[in-house]
């Protein structure tokens, strides 16, 4: 099928490929040039391991363009996946999509099925089509509006898109349908028919049931630590239980990222819009935030101020596997260090870049991790990089002035740091 799709961000670059990798020819807009120059490289403008192999194996059955109107003009399908980001009170911000909605209003010649990828409230999906029919430059045509959340995490996206457990379809009429199975069947994943209403509430639950899981064994971490248990030790045995099962277990110091914390406020938002509150995201986005600060609390009980400290950081993105710092730890914790005085050394293997541009100056950024340990007198571990889980605990002893460690992602084993004379202190056990 002829398809194109709005925006080469995670959602809309990844969904694109995946579709040519299965046979579709697709046609890729967006509006920034860079972006569209280093795609025609044969680059990806976004850190997500095996993309760029993918998309290179494809590059016959891609096509990338700054020219919208001329892309959307006689396409069979069409996916937005432009970025809906949150506003300062919660909602989903979607300026992007009305923006391409209008685009592909003015722009199609032919009948079109219009797929909402992008993440956007309850209603959305009737609300962007009647604004597309009273903007179509032709009236005569027939368009209809699909729901298709995405579920993919940064990290394993192709993966994840490849290899769905579910694929997500709301719609309004049986030719919407039989255009989405076409687009889907090669993929062979199982459908979950519904009306758009319902996909679209499909996406925020799923996110934020995983949120709120996080949130808990942040909780029930911090109660261990009260109580002498070890989390690691509760999760398991949690996990074994198919009923609750072992995923989104791991405690540590909150989730980030692109999708948790903006889903959770949009949904909350959402709720009081409506006059209902819905208790438990109110109380995951409450816990997820103090979870954050969780390692310099405790790091104050050591130091009182960190003044003219030689800091080590390790790990700055929100995860693994990503460049992206969006609700990293590490954007709430080091300008605390920054302001106290500290003098930190950086190391992420991927995440330098967008650090940069948020502190050029402030902070040595540095290749190595045992660059950063090298005369530390602490060490705030953020990410779990390979990288950094690699780093044998008399490392910590051998390089830094003090070994003072405080992990957010319970990497190390309690017993290897303690033998290797190194004061650790991570969460929940």
């Amino acid at each position: 099928m002829k398809i194109v799709v709005a925006g080469t961000g995670y959602v809309g670059l990844v969904t694109a490929v995946c579709l040519a990798e299965v046979g579709h020819t697709v046609t890729c807009v967006d509006v920034d040039k860079e972006k569209i120059e280093l795609l025609n490289q044969g680059k990806t403008p976004i850190y997500e391991p095996g993309l760029e192999e993918l998309m290179n194996k494809n590059k016959d059955k891609l096509t990338y363009t700054l020219e919208s109107k001329k892309a959307y003009k006689n396409a069979e399908v069409i996916f937005i996946g432009v970025g809906t980001p949150e506003k300062k009170d919660g909602s989903a911000n979607l300026k992007y999509v009305y923006e391409v909605a209008k685009e592909i209003a003015e722009s199609i010649r032919n009948d079109c099925v219009i797929v909402l990828k992008s993440t956007v409230p309850i209603g959305t999906n009737k609300k962007i089509e009647k604004f597309i029919k009273t903007n179509l430059a032709n009236k005569n045509l027939k368009v209809e509006l699909v729901s298709n959340p995405e579920f993919l995490s940064q990290g394993t996206a192709v993966r994840d898109t490849l290899n769905a457990q579910r694929i997500v379809i709301g719609v309004k009429s049986k030719h919407a349908e039989n255009i989405m199975k076409k687009v889907y069947d090669d993929f062979g994943q199982p459908y979950v028919i519904t009306d758009r209403q319902s996909s679209e509430m499909i996406k925020y639950a799923s996110n934020d049931f995983l949120a709120l899981k996080i949130a808990y064994i942040n909780e029930i971490a911090n109660l261990c630590e009260i109580v002498g248990a070890n989390i690691q030790d509760v999760s398991k045995g949690m996990g074994m239980d198919n009923r609750i099962g072992n995923k989104f277990l791991n405690a540590g110091i909150g989730y980030g990222g692109s999708c948790f914390p903006k889903d959770t406020k949009a949904l909350n938002w959402l709720a009081n819009f409506n006059d209902y509150e819905i208790k438990t995201i109110k109380a995951a986005i409450e816990v997820n935030e103090n979870q954050k600060l969780k390692l310099i609390k405790k790091a104050r009980k050591h130091y009182d101020s960190f003044e003219g400290l030689n800091v080590a950081v390790l790990g700055l993105t929100f995860k693994p596997n990503t460049d992206d710092l969006r609700e990293a730890p590490s954007l709430v914790n080091i300008p605390i260090l920054l302001e106290d005085g500290a003098k930190i050394k950086a190391y992420d293997p991927a995440g330098v870049k967008n650090f940069k541009k948020i502190y050029p100056k402030e902070i040595e950024y540095v290749k190595d991790p045992k660059q950063a340990l090298k005369d530390a007198d602490i060490c705030f571990i953020f990410t779990e990089w390979d990288e950094i889980k690699n780093i044998e605990p008399t490392t910590f002893k051998e390089l830094m002035k003090t070994p003072l460690v405080y992990d957010g992602r319970n990497i190390f084993d309690l017993k290897e740091m303690k033998d290797a004379e190194v004061d650790y202190f991570s969460i929940g056990r």
